[in-house]
């Protein structure tokens, strides 16, 4: 009975959102809020996170069944009665008052269970102060407020929980994740590793630029560091280690690159959608902002890997029959044809995410059904409907992280906490941009111990980003800056969770692959500096600039790795290493942030020109 509920749940979720998405209601003429809807969808996945992840044991007990039946009727309460339940709120009506104290307390709940007390914690320091901040001496005290007022503000407000960052994740990430379903269902996460293999196995270090290259695929629709690793980890990490790749180092190259994904276009993990919202700008136009930098990300991972395959004479795989890939793409055309229709539907036709999503999902979903896969399959009704449900339970925590953030806003908001802590930021980095970029990736990365990188960035987008504006970024400079810093807190100790994933997988010590983790993806943790000194890098400016801008980074990358790695064109010496690293500082001035910038680069160009010209003679003596 309860597995009927909890399937019937699911299946109305994914119908609510995919007709909301749609404009069905519009369509229809139906006098719908978007509030109803919000409501009505939150309510479902509350009842299915106290269904699937009990209080205790495997099974929920009467208490799990009566607080999701709670919340359910809380919720769809609020969503009938809104259109005249909004208007009598300033009043604070006895049924306002309960109804918002069940969503709140469950809200808490679902966050507890499915990402931790530390957002909880955070939530309820929050609220305390919002409550007794008023007895706090000078700056630090807010105006008195009430208890009921807080729970009615928090549980039924459009500035809180009803605004705009679950509207987000309900309308347009969970059609997103619908696509990442149906695709995986329909084999497209077997292609991508297949044609990572048929691309690069051969290569030096084959097993790890497969890793690389996989996940960044995988990671355009999955956009979690976490589900990357478990799903092309489970392959990639152990081929390495066969090809002679040390565990922790296996791990720590798929934890790094599994942590790219949340970067790169067209998914990005549910907080480029929020990005846009808070940038208003279209969501194209973050996607065109993030190329570069999630370029970069990949391409100084591969570069590193690369060079200590040839460091430590590392060679592709050799078992096995050959597959050109070529074949590979014969075979998996159909996985491709929806990612066109996505991006063209974007960039093109700046159509809205969610419609452009579905648009993809209903290809998909017709060419796995109609044309065989690479294995002679075809997704059958029963796979499709099983995908669909699938997505129903997958963005459980997703939606549930956006209501404890929009809670979080909601409190931000009530105390004027975020004003202040703005100015606090700016007057102890004393007005000094490079500490102050030191301070907000330091935040972002503490924060991200323990909040997924959906409420890392609501939170450092509310509190921090203003403070860099101010400071003299442009906002998609900022928002993009401290999203990465809270993406990259997933490949951070001492809670990298990402690391330790992989390190589960590879049975290595998981402290170790975090530390692994940092060393090898040490060029992400400078990509972020460098796009907030050279907005080139985010498409601002001329074509001669984002080129210029593109091509010195890349070349301080492979410099910079190769005299860390102590290998180029074959083993550097320590004067050699020295070089390499001097070229590579040149090459890394932003020309547009330094006084002769241009002048620094050619430098750079011509240290690294040189070594390369000793670097040949020598391997050919």
């Amino acid at each position: 009975m309860l597995e009927r509920v909890r399937l019937g749940a699911q299946a109305l979720l994914m119908l609510l959102v995919v007709a909301f998405a749609a404009n069905l209601p519009r369509t229809l003429a139906l006098p719908l809020f978007t509030e109803q809807f919000l409501m009505a969808a939150l309510g479902l996945v509350l009842l299915l996170v106290f269904l699937c992840f009990p209080l205790r044991g495997e099974r929920p007990s009467a208490f799990d069944i009566a607080c999701g039946t709670a919340s359910l009727a809380a919720c769809w309460y609020v969503a009938a009665r809104y259109p005249s339940l909004v208007t009598e709120l300033v009043f604070r009506p006895l049924d306002g008052i309960i109804v918002a104290t069940v969503i709140v307390l469950a809200v808490l709940e679902a966050t507890r269970r499915t990402i931790g007390t530390v957002m909880v914690l955070l939530l309820l320091a929050l609220s305390a102060y919002a409550l007794f901040g008023w007895m706090l001496p000078g700056d630090f005290a807010t105006r008195p407020v009430q208890l009921s007022r807080l729970v009615v503000y928090l549980g039924i407000d459009t500035n809180a929980l009803l605004g705009v960052t679950l509207a987000i994740a309900l309308t347009v990430v969970v059609p997103f994740v619908l696509f990442g379903q149906i695709l995986d269902r329909a084999g497209g996460g077997a292609f991508f590793t297949d044609l990572s293999v048929a691309l690069l196995g051969r290569a030096r270090g084959g097993p790890a630029k497969i890793a690389v290259a996989g996940s960044a695929l995988f990671g355009t629709v999955s956009g979690s560091a976490v589900a990357n690793v478990v799903s092309t980890g489970m392959i990639t990490i152990r081929m390495m280690i066969r090809g002679g790749v040390r565990p922790k180092t296996a791990a720590a190259v798929e934890a790094v690159a599994s942590t790219g994904g949340q970067l790169v276009p067209p998914v990005m993990g549910a907080a480029a959608f929020l990005m846009a919202e808070y940038l208003q700008v279209p969501y194209g136009e973050v996607v065109v902002s993030a190329v570069i930098p999630a370029f970069l990300f990949y391409a100084g991972l591969f570069i590193l890997v690369d060079l200590k395959a040839g460091r430590d004479r590392l060679s592709g795989i050799e078992d096995g029959p050959a597959r050109r890939a070529r074949d590979v793409l014969a075979a998996g055309w159909i996985y491709l044809l929806p990612f066109v229709l996505l991006f063209v539907g974007l960039i093109r036709f700046n159509m809205p995410a969610e419609y452009a999503a579905l648009l993809a999902s209903a290809l998909l979903l017709a060419l796995a059904m109609s044309v065989p896969a690479g294995d002679g399959r075809r997704m059958g009704p029963a796979q499709a409907l099983e995908a669909v449900l699938s997505a129903g339970r997958a963005v459980l925590d997703l939606v549930v992280i956006a209501a404890a953030a929009g809670l979080l806003i909601g409190v931000l908001n009530l105390t004027g906490l975020a004003f202040g802590l703005t100015n606090l930021l700016l007057s102890a980095a004393g007005n000094s941009l490079p500490a102050l970029l030191m301070m907000s990736a330091l935040i972002a990365l503490i924060l991200g111990m323990g909040v997924p990188t959906v409420g890392v960035y609501v939170i450092t987008a509310t509190l921090v980003a203003p403070a860099l504006v101010q400071a003299g970024l442009l906002p998609m400079q900022a928002h993009l800056f401290v999203l990465y810093f809270g993406m990259l807190s997933m490949i951070t100790p001492p809670v990298a969770l990402a690391a330790f994933a992989a390190a589960n997988i590879a049975r290595t010590d998981a402290w170790e692959t975090g530390i692994e983790a940092i060393k090898v993806g040490w060029t992400v943790f400078l990509i972020p500096f460098l796009f907030a000194a050279s907005p080139a890098l985010l498409m601002f400016g001329s074509a001669w600039d984002v080129l210029l801008a593109l091509g010195t980074t890349l070349g301080g990358i492979w410099l910079g790795s190769a005299g860390f790695v102590g290998f180029l064109l074959r083993p550097l010496r320590r004067g050699e290493r020295a070089l390499a690293l001097a070229a590579a500082a040149l090459l890394l001035l932003p020309h547009q942030a330094v006084p002769m910038g241009v002048l620094w680069n050619a430098s750079g160009v011509a240290l690294g020109a040189l070594l390369v010209l000793l670097q040949a003679r020598a391997r050919a003596a």
